[in-house]
């Protein structure tokens, strides 16, 4: 059971609630603040190697080619290396490679969500990820989150094929066997995760962390500055 407080009363409304779907990036992980130090970590690798690119040179066209690529294109430092005409680029991408992977090393889920995802489970509600891009990066992260278990289905849909569409949401419903309307979308992004899971008749919350947070005009039923107010308001069924 959900619980919403009317703005500016003391009145609750109250919802049923089968399911909660969550995003992953800024909703259970910092991912923002992971992929920064990632990519300069491997930067700081090709100097150490002997690449003799200045580090805000390297910076500068690999956040060019991120934005021309996107973030799952498996060449970024390839092509940074061809920008610079380094004939010699194997030793490079290694090891600015491996030094992203080492940083993948560290990182955890958001302080609240290993104990919330548990608590909400607790209460028999079923939880899912929404997610764009592609699946095995996806359930890469959750694992290495050591939060997969968690999960009853992860839902993974490409960016070139639309990313999470009003479509895609509603397919989802229809795959676990929910009412849309029985359904909570938590994530970061407005035109990702809100906009479009609210056209399919969810129920959403938005989480401000992340590049995102910035704007904080949201369509959003519910929202806050991380997830613990999930706990809260998700009340375990009468049996």
């Amino acid at each position: 059971m959900l619980i919403k407080k009317h703005k500016n009363t003391s009145f609750l409304i109250f919802l049923m609630l089968s399911a909660i779907i969550f995003d992953i990036d800024n909703t259970l992980y910092p991912s923002y603040e992971f992929a920064e130090l990632a990519r300069k970590n491997a930067i700081h690798a090709m100097i150490r190697a002997g690449l003799d690119i200045s580090e805000s040179e390297l910076e500068r066209e690999l956040k060019k080619v991120i934005r021309e690529r996107g973030s799952n294109y498996p060449n970024h430092f390839d092509d940074v290396l061809k920008k610079f005409e380094i004939k010699n680029r194997a030793k490079f991408v290694a090891a600015a490679v491996a030094a992203y992977h080492d940083t993948k090393i560290t990182i955890l889920p958001f302080p609240e969500v290993p104990r919330l995802l548990l608590d909400l489970r607790d209460k028999g509600v079923k939880l899912y990820v929404a997610s764009e891009g592609l699946e095995v990066k996806q359930w890469d992260k959750l694992i290495r989150l050591q939060i997969a278990q968690y999960f009853e289905e992860v839902f993974v849909v490409k960016t070139e094929e639309g990313g999470k569409t009003v479509s895609f949401f509603k397919q989802l419903a229809k795959k676990i066997n929910a009412r849309p309307e029985d359904c909570l979308m938590v994530g970061d992004r407005e035109d990702k995760d809100i906009i479009p899971a609210k056209k399919a008749g969810f129920k959403t919350f938005r989480v401000f962390r992340g590049p995102y947070s910035k704007n904080k005009k949201t369509s959003a039923d519910f929202c806050g500055k991380d997830l613990t107010a999930l706990v809260k308001i998700v009340k375990k069924p009468s049996p």
